[in-house]
């Protein structure tokens, strides 16, 4: 008898065990998915003076936001190959890219305001054509290096920038795993600290870079806009498929999709805007695109493409759209990738 409730208990210490072992797997499954949905790239950090204004609306998204007043910072990012896949690229809040040399290669500007990435890169060199999209938004501009002669013209005062020539080690980084000159990284709390010292102004008083708000354009055989295409040469084509499901824009490049590094997900946009303009040579592989100025725009969203035109009066001017008939392009609120497009001079 005893030796029957010695295997009695023996066989509930086992049971205890092993249920014990099966929480433990339980757990470690919730925590591992928790951060897989979340991913482990998507926390989002806070400026140092965040907006009090929770319920304002974002100068640069059109959507309610903590940081709706505070000045956005536009970051100089990589299109090359070698680059892929970019890290904070899809909590971006606005998007500018375009061509910056004769035989297509591109260059992307993105803008952080509301959502903010725990890192940023690859980060690359200060264009001339962004100055002025970064200076219409009142951005503080952050940048590798740039060009001849825009150097000068960022040290002279125009726009507030953050050059990694200057901060490298302290507010910008190099990662080891990844080949020059692609790997120059940074984070948003390293950008707001430096601006900070810099004594940069922390808010802004733009109401808005784009009208914002709902359209009751409908959909038809003549304006569907389910896909986009920009067949630039050298791996950066680009094309946005259209979801109606989730009503986004999906991202891809040379036929891949256009990946976070940071959460792994796939980026997507609800307005992708398209600028006609034109480029022209000024030295070596360096082209300036006419971003002042005017020309033909196309606004898809919903699965509807406008057409319109476009115009920026100045540097300081903000990007106007208007319909063929003059009045305001109104674009739906959420992220936007604006892309200006030319002929090539050297396809």
């Amino acid at each position: 008898m005893n030796k029957i409730f010695a295997r009695i208990r023996e066989i509930k210490r086992t049971d205890l065990f092993v249920g014990i072992v099966v929480a433990i797997a339980i757990i470690a499954v919730i925590v591992f998915l928790s951060w897989l949905i979340g991913g482990s790239g998507s926390v989002i950090v806070s400026n140092q003076n965040p907006s009090s204004g929770k319920n304002r609306v974002s100068t640069i998204a059109g959507i309610k936001c903590a940081r709706a007043e505070d000045r956005p910072i536009a970051v100089m990012l990589a299109s090359d190959t070698e680059a892929r896949p970019l890290s904070g690229i899809g909590s971006a809040d606005l998007v500018f890219e375009m061509p910056v040399t004769p035989n297509g290669i591109t260059r992307l500007m993105a803008v952080f305001q509301c959502t903010l990435p725990l890192e940023i890169g690859s980060i690359r060199s200060a264009r001339e054509d962004f100055i002025p999209l970064a200076e219409g938004i009142d951005a503080i501009l952050a940048h590798w290096g740039g060009e001849r002669g825009v150097l000068a013209t960022l040290d002279s005062g125009i726009i507030d920038n953050v050059d990694a020539m200057k901060y490298e080690g302290s507010t910008f980084y190099r990662k080891n795993n990844i080949p020059r000159p692609h790997n120059g990284f940074t984070a948003p709390d390293l950008l707001f600290s430096r601006a900070q010292e810099l004594e940069y102004r922390a808010s802004t008083s733009l109401s808005g870079i784009f009208e914002r708000g709902s359209t009751s354009d409908k959909r038809g055989v003549t304006n569907t806009g389910d896909r986009i295409l920009l067949a630039w040469p050298l791996e950066m084509g680009v094309e946005f498929k259209y979801d109606q499901k989730t009503r986004m824009y999906s991202r891809w490049r040379n036929g891949t999709s256009e990946i976070d590094r940071l959460t792994g997900i796939q980026v997507s946009v609800p307005v992708v805007v398209v600028l006609s303009s034109s480029m022209e040579f000024r030295y070596d592989q360096y082209v300036t695109m006419h971003v002042i100025g005017s020309g033909n725009a196309d606004v898809y969203q919903g699965g509807i493409r406008t057409t319109g035109r476009w115009e920026k009066a100045s540097a300081s001017a903000p990007l106007k759209l208007t319909k063929q008939d003059g009045s305001s392009i109104i674009l739906n609120p959420g992220k936007t990738w604006v892309i200006f497009n030319a002929p090539l001079l050297n396809p």
